[in-house]
């Protein structure tokens, strides 16, 4: 299955191409060294320098841009009201996209280069695999199976932490998230305090809230990132993926995966297009791609990993 091209809402982007997009990098310095790049790159990414000077520092441009003019309303409405500059409140990024599309990887690199902007210097990253409810919760509600689908997060305690972020309070704490347990630590917690940029990144982040009265996770973010690629790839990344991780982290005994170690090539193959086909398929066509439109901005990929063509709302 392929990504809609065809979709009338594609006249509210500006599509720009890969080589206009790069222009807008030519007088910039690449800020990463070639090691720090090695420690962002996700398994199975495509990332190198010239992605980065190409695509991710225009964004990161832009989105200091973006941080900057949001600032100055703050100011000028305070100036309006007659007021004393009120709490600066972080400037909120998110970043949504199946599984496997490498919007982690986005997320960490969008972190380091906006804390190397001057206007930005404090960034924070906070995933929603942290408002995952517990295994047992799930397991207890018949949802461990539907991991990652909408039902199986605590939307209402993703919505107050992002409420208490956007309201300027000085510390606030999120729930921490293990991949090698593959569930929440209840000891742990990733602190946000008041930094200048918080991104957040997650698949459902951009969901229309499940009720009208309800207040939608979206409604608290000022800006939104959608990583984008045909489904037939997406699903190749994944299975990938899986094949890199059973001689790598699921060898770990600690590992929830460990039972998946010693898989032999084709059964491991079976087994991750099983999961893809079973339960990330199904999420990423019923509740991730629907939410493409909500965003602000959209990076399409190509079967390489690479950014071929961004698509930006018209203002």
């Amino acid at each position: 299955m392929s990504r809609v091209t065809s979709d009338p809402q594609l006249s509210l982007y500006r599509q720009i191409a890969r080589s206009d997009w790069s222009r807008l990098a030519a007088d910039m310095d690449q800020p990463l060294t070639e090691a720090e790049v090695v420690q962002i790159r996700g398994i199975g990414d495509r990332l190198d320098v010239d992605e980065i000077r190409e695509v991710y520092l225009p964004l990161s441009r832009l989105l200091s841009i973006w941080a900057n003019a949001y600032q100055r309303i703050g100011t000028d409405v305070s100036d309006f009201l007659g007021r004393s500059q009120d709490i600066r409140t972080p400037f909120v990024v998110a970043v949504a996209g199946s599984v496997s599309v490498g919007k982690s990887t986005i997320a960490r690199l969008l972190r380091e280069l906006m804390s190397r902007w001057s206007t930005t210097p404090r960034v924070d990253l906070v995933t929603t695999d942290g408002f995952l409810l517990p295994n047992a919760e799930l397991e207890r509600r018949g949802l461990m199976t539907r991991k990652g689908f909408p039902e199986s997060y605590d939307r209402r305690a993703l919505v107050d932490f992002l409420t208490k972020v956007k309201s300027g309070e000085e510390v606030v704490h999120a729930p921490f998230y293990s991949h090698v347990r593959y569930d929440i630590v209840p000891d742990a917690q990733v602190t946000v305090r008041r930094p200048d940029v918080v991104i957040v990144e997650g698949l459902n982040v951009l969901q229309p809230p499940p009720a009208p009265h309800d207040v939608a996770v979206s409604d608290l973010f000022d800006f939104s990132i959608y990583v984008d690629a045909d489904t037939d790839h997406i699903e190749r990344w994944f299975v990938d993926r899986f094949l890199k991780l059973r001689a790598g982290a699921f060898a770990n005994p600690a590992s929830y995966f460990n039972v998946f170690a010693g898989l032999s090539d084709a059964e491991a193959e079976q087994t991750a297009l099983g999961f893809w086909r079973d339960i990330n398929m199904p999420n990423l066509v019923e509740n991730v791609l629907p939410t493409k439109h909500r965003a602000t901005l959209v990076l399409q990929k190509g079967a390489s990993h690479a950014v071929e063509s961004v698509l930006l709302r018209k203002a």
